[in-house]
């Protein structure tokens, strides 16, 4: 049977490939501000993680989630039950896009798509349970606690200067929803995460 990683993949792949020659499904399903404000369809708050601006983009975001959802939708499940990693997925596309959405609820000209809100709550819900393992950016090996702090620099300067098409301000709650989230369903992973800091090698 497959797991709810598999399930979420293989959904994303579909609908993302639809929609790349498909401009009524894409208008449909992406997230739209004065859609969700006149109109009610508060499902575009997830049904946008579906949709990806190209196949790069959907290559990139579901390589992540593969490599280290396999790792944490254990760790979920264990704590909240068979349907844990799936609650956690859900909330972080939510969550990560709500900011965007109360900012430009009006916004008849904002568009947004992508899992990378969730996908990084993913990533740094994994960086919790280990600091120090290498991930791999391009060709170069980071320590992935170095590779946190970077990434929450760049998304901070890049939200701030606005002037690329990436939803940075989701970037960055997804990445600290993703914390939290852990945090509250493993209390315990806080001190094991200080504690690992404390050991670099480990």
């Amino acid at each position: 049977m497959p797991t709810t990683l598999l399930i979420i993949l293989a959904a994303t792949c579909i609908v993302s490939f639809m929609a790349f020659n498909n401009r009524r499904l894409v208008d449909d399903l992406i997230l739209w501000p004065p859609a969700i404000e006149r109109k009610r369809e508060y499902y575009r708050l997830v049904t946008y993680g579906l949709l990806h601006a190209d196949p790069m983009h959907l290559l990139f975001n579901m390589i992540t989630l593969f490599f280290f959802g396999k790792q944490m939708e254990p760790v979920y499940n264990a704590t909240l039950g068979m349907f844990g990693f799936a609650l956690f997925y859900l909330g972080g596309l939510i969550v990560s896009i709500l900011p965007t959405y109360l900012k430009n609820r009006r916004n008849t000209n904002y568009h947004s798509l992508g899992a990378s809100g969730a996908v990084s709550a993913v990533l740094f819900g994994f960086i919790l349970y280990a600091p120090w393992t290498r991930i791999w950016v391009l060709v170069v090996p980071v320590p992935a606690i170095i590779y946190a702090v970077l990434y929450v620099g760049y998304s901070i300067y890049m939200d701030q200067r606005g002037r690329d098409n990436i939803n940075h301000s989701a970037h960055l709650w997804g990445a600290a929803y993703g914390v939290v989230f852990t945090v509250l369903a493993n209390p315990p992973v806080l001190l094991h995460f200080l504690a690992a800091l404390s050991r670099p090698g480990m």
